[in-house]
């Protein structure tokens, strides 16, 4: 498959949220999105199996999520990606690897979150290298704000993880300020809350590029508190721990 394989067939009046060949297709500037009847993840519209799911933000060109997704057959993947560019190199990747643990999303984080990902769904999540928004003025633009942290909290299953990666210092702080802020999350790792070192995290574009242009990497993880419980959770997948055993690529 080529990437331009993938069609994006959006006109602007005729604007909807759709599922098109394993990709979810979320229109920008779009509002009705209770309208549309999200399939469960564990349907046969989705995976079709009752393996636990890890969500990707901030996918870019896929090379992670594919990587995770050959490494660990048994763990249902989604890439949520809000440029189609990127989206198509994702899909093709996917499809000629033959994945089938591998869904994609089309749109924006925060909308995939809040209105088409149910609560307590999600055993694990990553975030690798959001937009740091460089300019004060564009910092209100940053996907880790307090308003994503609490949908993170709803979605992901107690005793779940989170994830995040980023080369730059300020952004570095700030999540770290804003996970801590919220009282569903809680540190894994000791003051300062991160570490330069994740060994055999696996690789992206972006990792590639920052490491060749001598940046550190920071990698932060926080655990969902089980305390956090629903009275009706849905069944999860392996425990938190299964986390530091994904078999990671070289």
């Amino acid at each position: 498959m080529k990437l331009n394989d993938l069609k994006n067939k959006y006109l602007w009046d005729d604007r909807r949220p759709f599922i098109q060949d394993n990709v979810l297709m979320i229109p920008h500037h779009y509002s009705l999105h209770d309208k549309f009847d999200m399939p469960h993840l564990h349907s046969n519209e989705i995976f079709g199996n009752d393996n636990p799911v890890y969500i990707e933000f901030c996918s870019g060109n896929g090379e992670w999520v594919i990587e995770m997704a050959k490494s660990n057959p048994s763990i249902n993947w989604i890439a949520v990606e809000c440029k189609f560019k990127r989206v198509s190199k994702i899909w093709s990747k996917m499809k000629n690897n033959g994945l089938d643990n591998l869904f994609i999303v089309y749109g924006k984080a925060e909308e995939f979150c809040k209105y088409y990902t149910s609560k307590q769904s999600i055993e694990n999540l990553f975030i690798n290298f959001p937009d740091p928004w460089f300019k004060k003025k564009h910092a209100k633009h940053r996907l880790i704000q307090q308003s994503f942290v609490e949908q993170l909290a709803t979605i992901c299953n107690p005793g779940g993880c989170i994830l995040i990666v980023t080369d730059n210092s300020p952004y570095r702080d700030q999540i770290i300020d804003e996970m801590r802020l919220h009282n569903s999350w809680e540190n894994v790792f000791d003051d300062p809350f991160y570490k330069k070192e994740y060994e055999n995290y696996g690789s992206s574009f972006f990792h590639k590029l920052w490491i060749s242009l001598g940046r550190d990497i920071h990698y932060m993880k926080f655990r969902r508190k089980s305390e956090q419980r629903d009275s009706n959770p849905r069944p999860s997948g392996p425990k938190p721990d299964a986390l530091a055993k994904l078999r990671y690529a070289p």
